[in-house]
C-alpha cells in the first residue's frame, strides 16, 4: 500500500487488484456447471412426472430420479453463488461457494475412504439394491432395460447367483406359480454365440430347475456382485482417474474463488485508504 500514499491520482483511481482473467474464468467455469445442473434437474423431473415410475422406484433403496434432482439443485445453488459472486465481486457469495466446495470435497473423500474400509457393508448394500431391482424387474420398462444391459455387459445373472431370480413373482420357482416364466431367468442371462443374429428371448426358460453345471452351459450362473467386484479391483487405476477427474473441478473452483476473494479484499482496502486520504491536505 506504500506506493499509493501520495494521494488519489488518476492512475490510482484506475488501478485495481481484481484480475479480470481470474474473475471471468471463475464466472464461466460456474456458468458451465450451472447449465449442467439445470439439465440434470430437467431430466430428473421428466423421469418422475412423464415416465410415471414412482411405483417401481419408491420401492428401491435410492430413487435415481430424485437423486438426480437433489444433486442438480445442489450444484445449481453452489454454482449460482459462484456466478453471481464472481460477477458482482461479492465476498459473501464467494465464501459460500468456496466453503460449499470444501464440504463437498471432504464428503466425497470420506465416502471413498469409508467405502474402502467398510467394503463388506458396501457390498451388502449393493446386493440389497440389486435384489430390490430384481423383485420389480417387470414393473417398469426402464428398470428392466437397465438390468438387462448390466447382465449382458458384465456376463452375469442375478445378485449372487442365477437363483436370485426366484425372488421375482414372475420367475419364482414354485409349482403353484401360474406364470409362464416360472423357474426361468431373463434372456439377458443367456450365453449368446457371436454368430447368432436373432436373440432367443425364451433361452432362459426353466433354468432355475437345472443344476449349476448344467445351467452354466446355456446361461451365466455367476452373480453380478462378484463380477462387479472383480471389475472394480481390476480397474482401480481407471476408477481412481475418474475420481481424480471429479475432484479437479472442485479444486479449481476453490483456488479461483480464494484468489478472487483475496484480490477483492485488497481492492476494498485500497478504496478505503484512498477515501480516507482524498481530503487530507497533507497527502
Amino acid at each position: 500500500m506504500a506506493g499509493n500514499r501520495n494521494g488519489a491520482t488518476g492512475s490510482d483511481k484506475d488501478f485495481t487488484f481484481v484480475n479480470s482473467f481470474v474473475k471471468y474464468l471463475l464466472f464461466f467455469f460456474n456458468l458451465m456447471f450451472w447449465v449442467i445442473s439445470l439439465l440434470m434437474v430437467a431430466v430428473g423431473i421428466y423421469a418422475r412426472t412423464v415416465k410415471h415410475a414412482e411405483a417401481t422406484l419408491t420401492s428401491l433403496s435410492l430413487d435415481p430420479a430424485v437423486m438426480l434432482i437433489v444433486v442438480g439443485v445442489l450444484i445449481f445453488l453452489v454454482t449460482f453463488c459462484g456466478c453471481v459472486g464472481s460477477l458482482r465481486e461479492n465476498i459473501c457469495l464467494l465464501q459460500i461457494f468456496c466453503i460449499s466446495l470444501v464440504v463437498i470435497f471432504i464428503i466425497q473423500l470420506a465416502a471413498g475412504v469409508l467405502s474402502f474400509i467398510f467394503s463388506n457393508k458396501a457390498r451388502q448394500k449393493v446386493t440389497e439394491v440389486i435384489n430390490d431391482a430384481i423383485v420389480h424387474y417387470r414393473d417398469d420398462a426402464d428398470l428392466q432395460n437397465l438390468i438387462d444391459f448390466g447382465q449382458e455387459e458384465f456376463g452375469c445373472c442375478g445378485a449372487a447367483t442365477y437363483l436370485d431370480w426366484s425372488n421375482n413373482i414372475y420367475f419364482h420357482c414354485n409349482q403353484t406359480n401360474p406364470s409362464r416364466e416360472r423357474c426361468s431367468v431373463p434372456f439377458s442371462c443367456c450365453i449368446l454365440s457371436r454368430n447368432e443374429s436373432v436373440v432367443n428371448t425364451m433361452c432362459g426358460q426353466g433354468m432355475q430347475e437345472r443344476e449349476f453345471a448344467e445351467a452354466g452351459k446355456e446361461i451365466h450362473t455367476s452373480g453380478c456382485i462378484d463380477i462387479l467386484d472383480d471389475f472394480i479391483h481390476s480397474n482401480m487405476i481407471v476408477l481412481g482417474g475418474i475420481a481424480l477427474g471429479l475432484a479437479v473441478p472442485e479444486l479449481v473452483g476453490m483456488i479461483l474463488s480464494q484468489l478472487l476473494m483475496n484480490q477483492i479484499k485488497k481492492q476494498i482496502e485500497l478504496q478505503q485508504y484512498n477515501l480516507n486520504h482524498s481530503s487530507d491536505p497533507w497527502s
